[in-house]
């Protein structure tokens, strides 16, 4: 019997993430991949004290980086150092490095909701009486406020994105491991995020997400696009989560379920350590 390799498995199990579980997820996903490899749960904030008995990391439901960003730098430092592999590798240009990308992607003419960082930019936007103000190193809706256009003015806009508020039908999201489509999944009440539902994707709308799974380039690793319907039908970017995206593996049918662990075992199994 060939010898199995040592997983260091990072999560919060139990942050408070709202509408998810992340302890529900993580263990479900440890006890499926126990026969193939030897699991150490650890806390994302505890990592370095274990790097010493991991062949490689997954780094999973971990609660927004920017509540231990320190720590997360010098984890990430390391790791490379030592040249352990992780899953994410921590090689995209996405969410992991913020929000500046979607200021990026906007001025590339790539399908995202329109974002600028300064007021001397609002033309660039489409007309609203509304916006949307989010933190550039934000994560999970944190900071995030809609003021009107004539609040502006006494608003504290350094180091935020602005977005014109959207009146779209509702969220979806794809799912990858590495570059290959898994599942996706919709909010049918826009009002209820987290409250998902398996969602049937054309060939269009993959497109769409292809797109910008090719355009971060990531060695490996999970990665979430999210994005607006809109009352046209076509979609724009939300957000690109490219570091510790949660799966709402819990809504998913077993047989789906079933076929994105068995891919995700896969891929982990391909990483030469």
């Amino acid at each position: 019997m060939s010898q199995k390799a040592n997983l260091l498995y990072l999560t919060d199990l139990y942050y408070p993430a709202k509408g998810r579980n992340y302890y529900e997820e993580d263990l479900y996903i440890t006890s499926q991949l126990k026969e193939d490899f030897n699991i150490l749960i650890g806390n994302p904030q505890q990592a370095l004290a274990f790097l010493d008995k991991a062949d490689f990391i997954v780094f999973r439901n971990t609660g927004p980086v920017a509540y231990y960003q320190e720590y997360f730098n010098e984890f990430v430092k390391v790791v490379k150092q030592k040249e352990i592999p992780t899953f994410n590798s921590f090689d995209g240009k996405a969410d992991i490095k913020g929000k500046q990308y979607l200021l990026d992607l906007f001025a590339q003419d790539f399908p995202v909701i329109p974002t600028i960082d300064n007021t001397n930019n609002l033309h660039l936007l489409p007309q609203s009486d509304q916006y949307i103000i989010k933190i550039k190193n934000g994560a999970d809706s944190i900071g995030m406020e809609k003021i009107s256009k004539e609040n502006f003015k006494n608003a504290k806009l350094e180091d935020k994105l602005i977005q014109p508020y959207i009146d779209f039908e509702y969220e979806v999201s794809f799912y990858f491991i590495n570059d290959e489509f898994q599942y996706a999944l919709y909010a049918p009440d826009k009002s209820k995020r987290w409250d998902l539902k398996t969602y049937e994707a054309s060939a269009e709308d993959l497109r769409f997400a292809e797109k910008f799974i090719r355009w971060n380039n990531m060695k490996r690793g999970i990665q979430r696009v999210d994005a607006c319907k809109l009352k046209d039908g076509s979609l724009l970017l939300v957000e690109l989560e490219d570091l510790n995206p949660f799966l709402s593996l819990d809504v998913l049918t077993e047989e789906i379920r079933d076929k994105f662990i068995q891919n995700f075992n896969q891929a982990l199994k391909e990483i030469n350590f």
